[in-house]
């Protein structure tokens, strides 16, 4: 998979993916993010790409030309599944969302910065837009650094086991039940004992019980959700 970012401040996610499991997953080749520098895509001086808006108001805006011209010099050499725009006011992300996303070849995902882009851009050229969660961020750098690690920990042979996956929160709109592990007891806390036993078909009993009890009691909302779609 190819994911490519187009960022006003690139130097931000040189962290992100420099590390744990995106590192991993570039190392095997198996997922390939690069970071675009807007600025190298403006024609006006000083590197500009935001200006005042239209109609007055606080708060500047990136403007439509660099960005038009990033995103069309990218897809002459990259055919892109989405090109996202990462927004407060866009479509939640959620794990359902991340698994959908995990299966294509190549994304572009653009940053927001100061006010936001040119809508002409939203209008003529994003696919998706996104958003992490109710609140704003001064760019969309982090979001993309969230969404790029959600969507690159599900691809086949990323994590040294696969299944670990499928048994994360939000699949199957359920919490994750606890974990345990050495050493058996501490300070006198005591392992569940049926974690202990071997009978595996007890334990995974007492797991998806345990799930469905926490998601109960923490996410209801899981639930009226799945229920929804029945």
């Amino acid at each position: 998979m190819k994911i490519d970012i187009i960022s006003v401040v690139p130097a931000l996610l040189e962290s992100p993916f420099a590390h744990s499991i995106m590192k991993r997953a570039s190392d095997k080749g198996l997922l390939q993010v690069n970071v675009i520098n807007l600025r190298e895509y403006t024609t006006y001086t000083r590197a500009q790409v935001d200006d005042y808006q239209f109609g007055g108001g606080a708060g500047m805006v990136m403007m439509i030309e660099p960005l038009v011209n990033a995103i069309e010099s990218l897809q002459k050499n990259t055919p892109y599944d989405e090109v996202i725009f990462l927004t407060p006011d866009g479509e939640t992300f959620n794990q359902k969302m991340a698994n959908y996303l995990s299966l294509k070849n190549n994304l572009l995902l653009i940053c927001g910065h100061y006010k936001g882009i040119d809508q002409r851009v939203r209008d003529h050229f994003i696919t998706k837009e996104i958003s992490i969660g109710d609140y704003v961020l001064s760019g969309g750098e982090l979001a993309a650094a969230v969404v790029t690690d959600a969507i690159g920990r599900l691809i086949p042979g990323v994590l040294n086991n696969e299944t670990s996956a499928l048994t994360d929160s939000f699949q199957d709109n359920l919490l994750s039940a606890p974990v345990y592990t050495r050493p058996e007891e501490f300070r006198g806390w005591k392992v569940p004992e049926v974690l202990m036993g071997g009978n595996h078909a007890k334990i995974e009993a007492w797991r998806d019980e345990q799930s469905l009890q926490r998601t109960k009691e923490r996410r209801p909302d899981l639930l009226e959700g799945e229920l929804g779609e029945l």
